[in-house]
């Protein structure tokens, strides 16, 4: 038996070492047959669109993707350099059976990833990814002559993907400068052509990639040179995506940073006046700030917390029906026009809601303050027994009693790595810090390995 080897956002690790070629040709033959035969017809082969992001390993990947998928029967469409978003929307709009996006999101140049999509560009659940781990053991009978996968160059697909995203905004953005930061990956030509079309004046950053770049020193998890371009070129506000851009993060005209609960905050809220936010209800994650829960309180929004992860969100998004969920990070989803988080899609509707509320970013990012959050990582203990050890929950009921309704106190395993972390948020950074490392030593004592 295959051990498991996707993790929370499909198949990672470093390219040409963890996730080689025969890797890459493995699992897409894998995924051909389960996917494939979800959406078998007898009168057609099964199809597939498959994307990348700009770095330089996800050449040799694509190409090893395809040839697996084309060996096991199916007819692909390549996207080329696309954002995850956007293959979940062409899957769909294509009528593909499945999409591959090959990206590490986020992660330095040398990693990458595979993530599969089922039909309708929706991310595989739990057990079809084991379906896909329990069918690379076995054999399978390969297809010659006109029964192989055919390949063809989808030219249309980025067009289609920035229609889509014009699409969702109602009036002109005209009036608007933004400065964003492309982070040399997937986005660097859709994000500003949707602004663009929608007749802001966009000043990118961080566009130009070069297969070695992405991510590096600039987009969502590097902020400082967005927060300078915004402030030097007077800018409206600032958005900043990551690798392969499904998430999103926002400065204001200030250069002060608005995170994922901040604009999933704003987003609501508009949602909410719109008439829009199904059952007046959010879905975040129980690592969403104390402050959010306390703003949408006020606005009465109703809060579905969930397990840290996107697909998490998406989950309990679609058993409720929901419209409208992220997380910190910002990683936003809306339903009503993407299956997965989409960064350029978020930032245009923030944009949207600067224009017709007439209201600056900062000024919408207020419905919400923060309270000081600390994270402590305890590594090398036994992280099982986190939530069952008498003497740890002890300690926790004392601090979360001290704490009462000014904060909080979160202990969550790590899925990856024997560590536990420990997060605390207080009314006061100080008081925040006291009591995060007091149970980080409780952590250390009890749970040693």
């Amino acid at each position: 038996m295959v051990g498991r080897i996707f993790g929370t956002d499909g198949v990672r690790g470093v390219a040409n070492r963890d996730l080689t070629a025969e890797v890459a040709v493995d699992l897409s033959v894998a995924a051909a047959h389960i996917l494939g035969e979800i959406g078998a017809f007898a009168d057609r082969r099964p199809t597939a669109v498959v994307a990348r992001d700009p770095r330089a390993s996800g050449e040799f990947l694509e190409a090893a993707v395809i040839a697996g998928l084309a060996s096991a029967g199916v007819d692909v469409h390549r996207l080329g350099v696309v954002p995850t978003p956007g293959a979940a929307y062409l899957t769909a709009l294509l009528d593909a059976d499945m999409g591959v996006m090959i990206s590490a999101s986020h992660n330095p140049m040398p990693d990458n990833g595979i993530k599969f999509l089922a039909r309708g560009g929706l991310k595989l659940d739990d057990e079809l990814e084991r379906q896909i781990e329990q069918r690379l053991e076995e054999p399978w009978d390969r297809p010659v002559g006109a029964d192989v996968g055919r390949i063809g160059d989808s030219h249309s697909g980025v067009a289609a993907y920035i229609k889509h995203l014009v699409g969702t905004v109602p009036d002109s953005l005209a009036g608007l400068t933004v400065v964003l930061d492309c982070a040399n990956g997937a986005a660097f030509e859709v994000g500003p052509a949707a602004f663009a079309e929608l007749g802001a004046t966009v000043i990118p950053i961080h566009a130009e990639p070069d297969g070695l770049n992405i991510n590096r020193d600039c987009g969502s998890t590097h902020l400082e040179d967005l927060q300078a371009a915004v402030v030097a070129h007077s800018a409206d506000a600032g958005f900043a995506f990551d690798g392969d851009a499904d998430r999103c993060l926002a400065v204001d005209a200030a250069g002060e940073i608005v995170d994922g609960d901040q604009i999933l905050a704003v987003l609501a809220v508009a949602a909410r006046d719109a008439g829009h936010l199904v059952d007046d209800t959010v879905v975040a994650t129980v690592m969403s700030n104390l402050g959010f829960l306390h703003a949408m309180e006020r606005e009465n929004i109703q809060v579905v917390a969930t397990t840290v992860g996107d697909r998490y969100v998406l989950e309990a998004m679609r058993t409720g029906t929901y419209t409208l969920g992220g997380e910190q990070s910002g990683h936003v989803i809306m339903s009503e026009h993407a299956t997965t988080g989409d960064g350029v899609l978020t930032a245009l509707q923030v944009a949207s809601r600067m224009v017709s509320t007439g209201r600056t970013l900062a000024d919408l990012a207020a419905v919400m303050s923060h309270l000081p959050q600390v994270l402590v990582n305890v590594p090398d203990v036994d992280k099982a027994r986190a939530g069952t050890d008498p003497v740890l929950q002890d300690e926790v009921a004392i601090a979360a009693a001290r704490l009462g309704n000014s904060g909080r106190v979160l202990l969550r395993q790590s899925g990856t790595e024997p560590l536990v972390r420990v997060m605390v948020e207080a009314s006061t950074a100080e008081q925040a810090s006291e009591i995060a490392e007091h149970l980080a030593s409780v952590v250390r004592s009890t749970l040693a390995l």
